[in-house]
């Protein structure tokens, strides 16, 4: 089978991609992978660490923040979308899969275009690419059982989310005497500076404070280094991370959330108020459940995170732990491969003889959209053929709309024809 897997901007959806990705190849290791992401993302570096082929496109999706942002679309999507119709192309894939975020939809909508079937995992049910696409997906793959009826397709099904390999359910102590902070793949800011600023107060509580800083935090974190306090700019092994855990202090991703409970830790949840507040959605699952607390990103001061611990008494962590632990699934990216595998097939049982297939040696000769991992080979577009494509993106944004069936790009035709 051929798998093309599309999606990025994140180290959630990578995470998500990588660990379908690896299910895929080791139960079917003749069968050909290719993973597409966002030109420019942490996937570069990401995937071709992990051992897959990547490509990448030049892709923005609508910035629900900054608005302002939104005008430079019409010079993007256009190209995106050809490139997506290439990529396809080429590859020829059985069946396609999206991880979410903008960066899945050039391919997405390319695959749908060719006829070729596509399954979409959803962990934001309210995204705009989830719902641009939801219409014309043979299955969706949710992370949450109670997102199965509000986000109807042909066929939902409740897999979980797919995590990386490696977790393992730790055993907890309590009280607990090693914190685990995260602030997701990119690094949280506010979060950094409220953990520095607690820092005599935490580690009069845990023996260490393990601080996973990202990048944009490493500089400042070093020169807090003390006995007791281990910052770390990035990681790619938090399964051992969270293995020697005993609580965690965290943005809220899916991801995090996920790997929270397949090791079965408790955790205090602060949710990142960006992308809709999409967080809230994932940190809300795991309070009502009883496996973490929730403290707002605008209430995160020094004093109020201290104020938090101190209320997480020995039976609360123990109930917290045993929640965590029975929400947890190791089986995600194996039930997704299972959902995949079934869409190809009946596709397969459908497909009018005769259809040529690309062997894999065309991907050679696609260098100018392929683009090779790692720095990115990025093709130039001259000036006229830009030109050409911004005049026409009222026209492309309409035809977009009309083969998905959804009024979700409508805003980005009022910014194409005011441009």
């Amino acid at each position: 089978m051929r798998l093309l897997i599309s999606g990025g901007a994140s180290g959630g959806h990578v995470s998500a991609a990588l660990a379908v990705a690896d299910a895929f190849s080791n139960r079917d290791p003749d069968g050909d992978v290719l993973l597409v992401g966002r030109t420019g993302g942490v996937e570069e570096a990401l995937v071709p660490d992990a051992g897959f082929p990547l490509t990448t496109i030049r892709v923005s999706g609508w910035n629900r923040d900054v608005r302002w942002s939104n005008l430079r679309l019409p010079a993007i999507l256009p190209p995106a979308l050809e490139d997506g119709v290439r990529v396809v192309d080429c590859f020829q894939p059985d069946v396609a899969l999206g991880v979410g975020a903008y960066a899945m939809v050039p391919c997405l909508w390319a695959a749908r275009r060719r006829g070729i079937p596509y399954v979409l995992q959803v962990s934001e049910p309210g995204g705009l690419a989830h719902q641009m696409l939801r219409s014309g997906a043979a299955a969706a793959c949710v992370s949450f059982a109670e997102d199965a009826a509000c986000f109807p397709t042909r066929r939902t099904v409740f897999t979980g989310y797919p995590i990386r390999p490696g977790f393992l359910r730790a055993v907890p102590r309590v009280p607990p005497r090693r914190l685990l902070v995260m602030g997701g793949s990119l690094g949280a800011r506010r979060l950094n500076q409220v953990v520095w600023g607690a820092l005599d107060g935490l580690l009069q509580r845990f023996d260490e404070v393990v601080h996973l800083t990202g990048g944009q935090g490493e500089r400042e974190a070093l020169r807090l280094v003390r006995h007791g306090y281990r910052p770390i700019s990035t990681s790619t092994d938090v399964p051992s991370l969270m293995a020697a855990a005993d609580l965690v202090l965290s943005r809220a991703g899916l991801g995090t959330c996920a790997e929270l409970t397949a090791a079965g830790l408790p955790a205090i949840l602060v949710p990142g108020t960006f992308g809709g507040g999409h967080q809230e959605h994932n940190a809300a699952k795991l309070v009502a459940a009883g496996a973490a607390t929730r403290l707002a990103d605008a209430e995160l001061t020094v004093d109020r995170l201290l104020q938090q611990l101190q209320e997480l008494d020995p039976t609360r962590l123990r109930r917290m732990a045993r929640a965590s632990a029975a929400m947890g699934r190791f089986d995600a990216a194996a039930r997704i491969v299972d959902v995949l595998e079934e869409v190809a097939a009946s596709a397969r049982a459908r497909m009018p003889a005769g259809r040529v297939r690309v062997s894999m040696s065309v991907l050679a000769g696609a260098g100018a959209y392929l683009r090779p991992s790692g720095p990115a080979v990025r093709r130039e577009r001259r000036v006229e053929d830009l030109f050409g494509q911004v005049t026409q993106a009222p026209e492309l944004f309409a035809h977009l709309a009309q083969e998905l069936g959804t009024e979700v790009v409508g805003p980005m035709e009022g910014v194409a024809s005011r441009t």
